[in-house]
């Protein structure tokens, strides 16, 4: 009942909090605003990264492969093959081509760079099929004989026949992205790019961010936001109070003259430095004084 009293009887405080939740409610709607703006931007800088990278991985590829066509290593035929040889004693199954000899030693380096990009979960080549030949460095783990384990770390020369990674494979547009569950269970953004070898499509450069990591630091980039506009609402209320507490002050001395002339102190004079309202309530206080004043000294004549 205390707080319910002050804020009947303190006019000051009354406006205070009118004007803090008013503030309170723009600041909460602008604040959602920018956080979804920000989260929007921040997908768009991340997926432009993210599809500059896969163009740069597919041509890089492209030109590997076909400088062992050039140099007689290979033919294009070699590079076209889809008569997959599989490799006994695994599961899923694993599988030669006549060319992922050389894509061990040429490209595996070439796609561990793009690793380095601590967003990224894997950046790889896989043929129209969804034959990868050569997958990353962290994902060529010795077998452990667990299932479980090895799907999540040896995942090199298996055919990936989902309709995320077959549409990607297929895909001939420049950073095509699809939301992709993988089979080990994270969810990423898959983004692909076409790896042309002698102007034929032979498949496609992945790479994967991963959602959980986009969606944390949509979270953190959230919680940031909120904490300065917080900040800022704190230090707004206090200024705001300051400044009508201030602005109205003078009602408080005000209240105590008027009162001093309902008791009859009819000779102390009202002032005010000020030409605003509290000035102009001043003035006329103060000619309620004389004029009461003058009132009451005519009267004493008379008696």
């Amino acid at each position: 009942m205390g707080m319910v009293n002050i804020i009947r009887e303190k006019i000051g405080v009354r406006i205070t909090l009118q004007v803090c939740l008013v503030m309170l409610l723009l600041m909460v709607g602008g604040t959602l605003i920018i956080m979804k703006q920000q989260g929007k931007l921040y997908e768009d800088q991340l997926f432009a990264r993210g599809k500059i990278l896969s163009i740069i991985g597919a041509k890089g590829v492209g030109r590997i492969l076909e400088e062992a066509v050039d140099n007689g290593v290979l033919t294009i035929d070699d590079i076209m093959d889809y008569d997959y040889q599989e490799i006994p004693g695994f599961e899923p199954k694993k599988y030669h081509t006549k060319y992922d000899w050389y894509t061990d030693k040429a490209i595996l380096a070439f796609q561990d760079e793009f690793l380095k990009s601590p967003e990224l979960l894997y950046a790889t080549s896989s043929d129209v099929r969804g034959y990868v030949p050569t997958h990353n460095i962290r994902y060529q783990v010795a077998p452990s004989g667990n299932l479980e384990k090895d799907l999540v770390n040896n995942r090199t020369k298996r055919i990936y026949t989902d309709p995320v990674a077959l549409r990607a494979c297929k895909n001939t547009t420049a950073g095509f992205r699809q939301e992709y569950q993988r089979d080990t269970g994270e969810m990423v953004w898959d983004i692909s790019s076409p790896i042309y070898v002698k102007g034929r499509h032979w498949g496609v450069f992945r790479i994967a961010m991963a959602h959980e990591g986009i969606e944390n630091n949509k979270r953190q980039l959230a919680i940031s936001l909120s904490s300065i506009m917080g900040s800022v609402l704190v230090i707004s209320i206090l200024m705001i109070f300051f400044l009508i507490h201030v602005a109205i002050s003078p009602i408080s001395r005000f209240t105590q003259i008027a009162q001093s002339l309902a008791d009859g102190d009819l000779d102390r004079k009202i002032e005010h430095d000020s030409q605003d309202e509290m000035g102009k309530l001043a003035d006329v206080l103060e000619r309620l004084r004389i004029s009461l004043k003058t009132a009451i000294e005519r009267i004493s004549r008379f008696r």
